[in-house]
């Protein structure tokens, strides 16, 4: 089980209190993917991480996994900082340079496949979280975590119950949201230091979900209110290796 704890309070944000992982530091979690808007993807499609504000996403890069035969790309090289929301936004963008995407960190030319695919996050050649959606054959490439998550449909996205929590396990971690979220999420709550909790955050936040997690976007099934999308965004851009295609890529 790798669960990154760090929790948002009332004026701002505490430091990392607890972290059960493979490794020593607070690493950033893929949070929110959304890969097929309905019609054309271009400029709509966005992924969000979750990490502790002032973090360095230098060095940083999201990477699809095609679950035909395990080929990379798109590659999209990360920069900039985790602000004081502990969320980060990359979206993608026209030709024109601008994004649909409300309050975008950062603007790439990407689109990831629909499932079955995977997306990773990468330090150098290390890879820090992974999220692998769709129905995988005994053929094909999977390269999350744990079980897959179920492939979103057009206009959902896939995002964590709770931003900053990870068992380990693709397909208990994420839900599909009918409405997607870009810069909005909830946070698993830190119990108190040296508490019984710290080794079973992960199961009692699971089980918090039920009833608390992910307010922010409606189940699918729920009534949709659409997407926070913007005309045009003035942010950084990054370039990346992608192929577009129309209503999500479709696998190759």
């Amino acid at each position: 089980m790798k669960i990154r704890t760090y929790s948002r309070v009332i004026g701002g944000w505490v430091g990392l209190l607890c972290l059960v992982a493979t490794g020593g530091e607070a690493m950033p979690l893929l949070s929110e993917v959304y890969y097929d808007a309905p019609g054309s993807d271009d400029g709509q499609v966005f992924v969000e991480l979750a990490g502790l504000p002032g973090t360095s996403l230098e060095g940083y890069a999201l990477e699809g996994i095609n679950g035909s035969n395990g080929a990379a790309g798109p590659t999209i090289l990360l920069g900039g900082t985790i602000g004081s929301s502990g969320l980060f936004v990359v979206a993608d963008r026209t030709a024109a340079g601008s994004t649909a995407v409300v309050g975008a960190d950062l603007l790439a030319n990407f689109d990831f496949q629909n499932g079955p695919d995977s997306i990773v996050l990468r330090l150098g050649d290390s890879i820090v979280d992974a999220l692998g959606y769709g129905v995988f054959s005994a053929s094909e490439v999977f390269a999350g975590e744990g079980r897959p998550a179920v492939d979103a449909a057009a206009g959902e996205s896939l995002a964590r119950r709770f931003a900053n929590l990870d068992t380990g396990d693709n397909a208990s971690d994420f839900v599909v949201l009918s409405t997607p979220t870009p810069g909005t999420a909830d946070f698993s709550p830190v119990p108190e230091p040296g508490t019984a909790l710290l080794l079973g955050i992960g199961l009692s936040g699971l089980a918090l979900a039920g009833a608390d997690g992910r307010k922010r976007g409606a189940f699918r099934g729920a009534a949709a209110s659409g997407p926070a999308y913007n005309a045009a965004s003035s942010n950084a851009s990054s370039d990346a290796r992608s192929t577009r295609g129309s209503s999500g890529s479709s696998r190759t």
